[in-house]
């Protein structure tokens, strides 16, 4: 069409042309005649009005005849409501509480370790026991002698009660007793301390003295490190602007990527301190262990469910545009013909929070409304356009 409308110019000024011989443009500028040239150019700008209304009349016939309109072509999705749930993504590691170092009570030489590496433990079993130094036949010689001395002060009861003997007598063996008996307590006491049992029920993750070692209490003398994995947790960082959205109690789907596994649970603590240095707050989730396979220290992606919406209108991040004020727009269609055919129309939107490729949209959008996806940031409002089917 734009070449039939160069010819067509061209075909009407040659024709006006040939009438009549006409002195050059470039003639009746160099005569300098003010109002020769005012005439000549009021004699173009009439023959210019007449070939743009030739023009304009030619493009109303073509378009009225024309069966095959070059319409933008567009793809359009239906907006429905639905459920939208937005998760705030994190990352933390597994721990547990009960990971502890043990430490003998008692110096001496190490005489027997009773259990391994990896060997799952009891409260209160016993691991491992440390020589007493000759305490026990120290215990046997006491218990006899506190035997002796408790003979001999249920006799002076028995005597004291009847009237019969000195007061100082019987004093002196209820002392003497109760003496021997605390020794006896204290010693036995301290044989305890020469058996290292497990503080509760857990996992021998490693054992550090060989049996025959000499060992004693302090910092750096550790025997074993007991784990308890069924009480594993982990503990993650949440920035302060989540505090009133990350609750005691908000469904967690946690992801291990070294084990290629994923598990729901639910958060069981929240801190009430803010880090000043980067304004966040800490959150522990339960994690279930049921096959053991997840570690201390192992890293762990946390999703928390902190929003839903339950009337959503779900759309693609790509087709959404902004107009000088800010203003968030995209496309709908309205006047949908049996053809296919459709005008386009421009509908400010609010939006919410995103997730993934998509975005809410939280102010009122017509359920079922019909909004142009492919081609949305091509067309303008009110324009008709051609509905693709996908």
């Amino acid at each position: 069409m734009k070449y039939l409308n160069i010819i067509l110019a061209s075909s009407i000024l040659f024709a006006s042309c040939g009438n009549k011989k006409e002195a050059s443009i470039e003639s009746i500028i160099s005569t300098g005649n003010i109002e020769e040239i005012r005439i000549k150019k009021k004699d173009i700008e009439a023959k210019g009005k007449l070939i743009n209304d030739q023009l304009d009349s030619l493009n109303i016939a073509i378009s009225r005849l024309d069966t095959i309109k070059k319409l933008p072509l567009i793809t359009t999705f239906t907006g429905k409501k639905s459920v939208f749930n937005h998760y705030l993504e994190l990352q933390g590691n597994v721990s547990t509480k009960q990971n502890v170092l043990i430490y003998p009570e008692t110096p001496g030489i190490l005489d027997q370790v009773l259990v391994k590496e990896g060997q799952s433990v009891k409260k209160g079993e016993i691991l491992a026991v440390i020589n007493d130094g000759g305490l026990l036949q120290q215990l046997a010689q006491l218990e006899t002698q506190t035997l002796l001395a408790k003979t001999t002060y249920e006799r002076q009861k028995r005597l004291w009660d009847q009237k019969i003997g000195s007061e100082i007598e019987f004093l002196q063996a209820k002392t003497s007793y109760l003496a021997q008996t605390n020794t006896v307590e204290q010693l036995k006491s301290q044989l305890t301390r020469t058996k290292i049992t497990a503080p509760f029920s857990g996992t021998i993750d490693e054992i550090f003295i060989e049996q025959g070692s000499v060992v004693g209490p302090g910092i750096g003398s550790e025997v074993f490190r007991i784990i308890n994995l069924n009480k594993m947790y982990i503990e993650a960082e949440v920035p302060e602007s989540y505090i009133s959205n990350v609750t005691k109690g908000k469904t967690v789907e946690v992801y291990f990527p070294i084990l290629g596994k994923t598990v729901k649970t639910s958060v069981r603590q929240v801190g009430n301190f803010i880090n000043p240095d980067n304004r966040s707050f800490k959150i522990e989730v339960d994690v279930p262990n049921n096959k053991r396979d997840i570690k201390p220290n192992l890293t762990a992606k946390l999703k928390i469910n902190d929003y839903q919406n339950g009337s959503a209108v779900l759309i693609p991040q790509s087709i959404i545009s902004e107009n000088a004020k800010g203003q968030q727009y995209i496309y709908v269609i309205t006047n949908k013909k049996a053809n296919n055919e459709a005008i386009a129309k421009k509908t400010i939107i609010k939006t919410g929070k995103t997730q993934g490729d998509v975005i809410e949209v939280i102010n009122s959008l017509e359920d079922g409304v019909e909004i142009i996806e492919e081609g949305a940031r091509s067309v303008n409002d009110g324009q008709v356009v051609k509905i693709l089917k996908k």
